[in-house]
């Protein structure tokens, strides 16, 4: 496992389209779904790695606390399951179904979508406004596996919050940690490493 840390983007980047299939569904998941939303939540996450289980049940209730809100959300996974089967779409079906994802969990085989967002590890999260801007690139909250912290969403939660307020988002943010994305090889982007 190599630990790394969010590229933190820079804000007011737009958010890069993609078309990706839905593991539970099977449907084809694009950005135009998600217009008229407030704001749009993408989160670049993975079945496999300790950090996104220490968070799932807090990404569960994201979606659930949001649902009727005016934010969209979607997850998704580009680790190589030739490296990581435990990540391929079956198993992630199986996660989302299991935590009652209210959102979709796509798979990008390419990795296509994970370089275009510059997503560097799981979980990765990426707010954008109303706009498609970027407002918020960073951690879910404080807590790591085994620093005894609670996983509260806080920091993601507010910016959340404020975007669907109409409000500011703090321009301080703390990048996110976790494992990084399992690049196929020969594949690596160049902010990777």
């Amino acid at each position: 496992m190599v630990l790394v840390a969010s590229t933190m983007l820079a804000l007011g980047t737009p958010a890069p389209d993609f078309a990706l299939p839905d593991t539970v569904t099977g449907e084809t998941i694009t950005l135009a779904r998600f217009a008229g939303k407030s704001a749009l939540l993408v989160m670049f996450i993975c079945q496999h790695c300790p950090y996104v289980k220490h968070i799932q049940l807090e990404l569960a209730k994201l979606g659930k606390d949001y649902n009727h809100s005016g934010l969209g959300m979607v997850a998704i996974s580009s680790n190589a399951v030739e490296t990581h089967p435990d990540d391929a779409p079956e198993n992630l079906k199986a996660m989302a179904i299991a935590l009652g994802f209210t959102y979709p969990f796509c798979y990008d085989e390419s990795q296509a979508v994970a370089k275009a967002y510059t997503a560097a590890c799981t979980p990765d999260f990426f707010l954008f406004d109303g706009d498609r801007r970027l407002v918020y690139r960073g951690q879910l909250d404080d807590s790591r596996p085994g620093n005894g912290l609670p996983v509260t969403g806080q920091d993601l939660r507010t910016a959340i919050d404020r975007v669907l307020a109409g409000q500011p988002v703090p321009t301080e943010q703390k990048p996110s940690i976790g494992c990084n994305i399992k690049w196929k090889p020969g594949n690596e982007p160049a902010y990777f490493g």
